[in-house]
């Protein structure tokens, strides 16, 4: 697959760990068993401890039960053998910021199988030469064989390894909610740094910032480094794989992760078909000026191109307005992403669009993405870059050395 290029000023992501206070897990709509006995409502509570991620010891003498205080360090340490760090030769030619005289670089990533398979971000091992993975026990081991996505920024790597500790991926994101304290892992700045943890709070959901589809936003201190690692709610599961954040003067704590669905939908690509097989319209569009700058808008998208036959045949033509996408309305190019997630190339579906004045619906058949949802990216990223707030994206890796100088990644 193609190399996504190379986003302005982005800093090295890192593992960030979300940790979700009692209150957000509570909060998520979780059905305990209860029972009402003299106008209190009991529950059992093994129960709670599951649902919250808590957990707590009764003492007979007194008849009393304590719940833990703090969650956080029982959560790094329950989630900390399920990340590693890599490390590697930088691609021939780059340079890594910092001064790393042996023009090493390094990020994170989590296993997700016992018998050696790793997810972590694409840009960490696109171009790693002689990478190597260090697991939490301090064992290292070569990678034998490897899948990246640039799109999504999510790559799959194997090790020749069993009996490790996978991490638990949340069933959905769906039930997250901005406030919920959050906890990151991971390997910033050096290398020696492995498995660092902070901790933070989600700070917005649904982001749309130099990527293809929506993203978690937390104030989780992350750093070069930390690029490929978990962030993950106080039950210990990864809700989101790190991929960026933003770095200029003023600007602190805004990073942004790879929710767990699109995660899990990348990587069942990877086994299924050894690549990611996305679905696409076969159009090339344009977002109105309202969904560039953010603004809440229900303006169509304008057809700039028609890239495929399966277009064509539905008598789409550049000048249309696409409105919706099988009855679901969509604004922005990270929209028709996020819902074509659910579709497979081949598959019919129908589109509401302006055509000549007209509001018409066109039964379209969609082909696989031949590099669409990559141009609406790079088309992204000029937006960002031409921004007046003097703030840049950071997704790079760490100098695995440390400099003189903070290192800013490469």
């Amino acid at each position: 697959m193609r190399k996504m290029g190379k986003r302005a000023a982005v800093l090295a992501l890192g593992s960030a760990l979300c940790i979700s206070g009692t209150a957000g897990a509570a909060s998520s709509g979780t059905a305990l068993k209860a029972k009402v006995i003299n106008g209190g409502v009991y529950v059992n509570v093994s129960d709670m401890n599951k649902a919250l991620g808590t957990s707590g010891a009764y003492n007979s003498a007194n008849g009393t039960y304590t719940l833990s205080a703090d969650r956080v360090p029982q959560v790094v340490k329950n989630v900390s053998p399920s990340v590693v760090g890599i490390i590697g030769r930088s691609a021939e030619g780059e340079t890594v910021a910092g001064g790393d005289r042996y023009n090493l670089a390094h990020g994170t990533g989590v296993i997700i199988r016992a018998d050696g398979w790793i997810v972590t971000n694409a840009h960490v091992i696109d171009g790693l030469g002689d990478a190597v993975v260090v697991t939490s026990d301090g064992k290292s081991y070569g990678i034998i064989d490897s899948y990246s996505d640039p799109i999504s920024d999510l790559a799959l790597i194997k090790i020749k390894a069993s009996g490790l500790k996978p991490a638990t991926f949340a069933a959905s994101t769906n039930s997250l909610q901005v406030g919920e304290q959050v906890v990151a892992i991971g390997t910033p700045i050096s290398f020696s740094l492995r498995n660092s943890a902070t901790s933070g709070v989600v700070s917005g959901l649904n982001r749309g910032v130099n990527a293809a589809y929506r993203l978690i936003q937390s104030d989780t201190a992350i750093n070069p480094g930390n690029s490929g690692g978990p962030l993950v709610n106080l039950k210990g599961e990864v809700i989101g794989i790190n991929t960026m954040k933003f770095s200029a003067v003023g600007i602190e704590n805004m990073g942004f992760s790879i929710p767990a669905d699109t995660v899990k939908y990348v990587i069942n690509q990877f086994f299924k078909y050894g690549e990611v097989r996305r679905a696409s319209l076969g159009l090339g569009l344009e977002e109105s000026w309202s969904a560039i700058v953010g603004l809440p808008t229900e303006d169509p998208l304008k057809v700039t191109k028609v890239t495929s036959a399966n277009a064509v045949q539905a008598k789409i033509k550049e000048g249309d307005e696409l409105y919706s996408i099988n009855g679901k309305r969509v604004a922005s190019a990270i929209d028709v992403n996020e819902l074509l997630k659910n579709y497979q190339p081949g598959q019919t579906i129908s589109v509401l669009m302006q055509s000549d004045g007209d509001i018409v619906k066109r039964k379209l058949v969609l082909t696989q993405d031949s590099g669409e949802i990559y141009d609406s990216i790079q088309s992204g990223e000029d937006h960002e870059d031409s921004n007046e707030s003097g703030a840049a994206v950071d997704d790079s890796m760490a100098p695995s050395k440390e400099a003189s100088e903070p290192a800013t990644g490469k």
